[in-house]
């Protein structure tokens, strides 16, 4: 099991217990905004310690590890933000009461859009030096979806649990070349997995949103994932790409700038307290495909990344109005 990073780890036994992280005083155009929102819709940022977002989400300077910890209290309190991702779950499983202890932290209106391991979406081992390893055999593994992530998500978040999210990397030749193997190898894991939460689906490959990828999601009721990431076709084009997935919940990720590296952004829009390159194309397309699946009747929840555009509650404010203004249109041509 790989070793959790130290930021995220508890405080240790017998420490001074933080002082409890102050909310910073929301804009009233956010507030605005949120009143106008509307019913549906949800966003969130990925993950949510980050330094940087002083006076914007947070009233003072605040370490990233008090951030991660007990930071959820301040973060739910900006008017625009009801849901939040939980990617360091990513990273290595996390135990119902890590999940309970976020859960103790938010309104009961929250949800949290929390990401499978990798074990279960690698083929390969991570190696020495960054190279491959072995065969994972975790790979698609349904009794270790449900042991290692499953129940604890449910048991520790409850109802405050969003979707859940598997985000496969670039799968390698040897699926991409006959997509259809990995394809089934998905359908059969899913269709073992519990029935009730809603699961989602993210990939790095173009080739593998066909129409047999969205016809095995449809036959066990699961959900296709919007991955912005410039490994995959625009936001347009993979909303064409579902047109005939049927109407549904819809997750969406604004995950990373086109033309950047997670590196390079990293490096660029650090530290994440402004909008460096905005991508207003991108906005308009993740704002109508939004308005689309709530004007069907279902929820559309939205989560963006710093490396989207420099600062994701910043581009989230951007990405309201733009909903907003799609849904006055809207309501204008009915």
């Amino acid at each position: 099991m790989v070793k959790q990073l130290s930021l995220f780890e508890g405080a240790r036994p017998g420490a001074p217990r933080a002082a409890a992280i102050e909310a910073a005083e929301p804009s009233p155009e956010a507030r605005d905004l949120a009143r106008q929102l509307p019913p549906g819709v949800r966003l969130g940022t990925s993950s949510w310690h980050f330094p940087g977002w002083r006076g914007i989400v947070w009233a003072d300077t605040v370490a990233p590890g008090d951030l991660s910890r007990q930071g959820l209290t301040a973060y739910s309190q900006h008017p625009l933000f009801s849901s939040v991702g939980v990617d360091r779950s990513f990273y290595a499983p996390l135990s119902s009461r890590q999940y309970a202890s976020y859960a103790e932290q938010v309104p009961e209106n929250f949800r949290f859009v929390v990401k499978a391991p990798s074990l279960l979406t690698s083929q390969w081992l991570p190696g020495d030096g960054g190279f491959r390893g072995g065969n994972n055999p975790q790979f698609l593994d349904a009794k270790y979806a449900l042991e290692q992530f499953v129940e604890p998500v449910r048991e520790g978040l409850g109802a405050k649990a969003g979707p859940l999210l598997f985000q496969f990397p670039p799968l390698g030749r040897t699926l991409t070349r006959a997509p259809e193997r990995f394809i089934a190898q998905l359908q059969e894991f899913l269709g073992r997995l519990p029935q009730g939460p809603q699961y989602s689906i993210e990939v790095r490959d173009d080739r593998v949103i066909n129409r047999r990828f969205f016809a095995s999601l449809k036959e066990v009721g699961v959900r296709y994932c919007v991955g912005v990431h410039p490994r995959m076709p625009p936001v347009a084009a993979q909303a064409a790409a579902m047109s005939g997935f049927g109407s549904g919940p819809l997750l969406i990720r604004w995950n990373l700038k086109a033309g950047y590296t997670y590196e390079e952004a990293r490096t660029r829009f650090t530290p994440f307290n402004q909008l460096v390159d905005e991508d207003s194309a991108t906005r308009d397309s993740i704002a109508q495909l939004c308005m689309a699946t709530i004007s069907a009747g279902h929820e559309c929840t939205i989560i963006a990344n710093n490396k989207a555009e420099g600062s994701a509650p910043l581009t989230l404010i951007k990405l309201a109005q733009a909903i907003v203004t799609a849904a006055r249109h809207r309501a204008q041509a009915g």
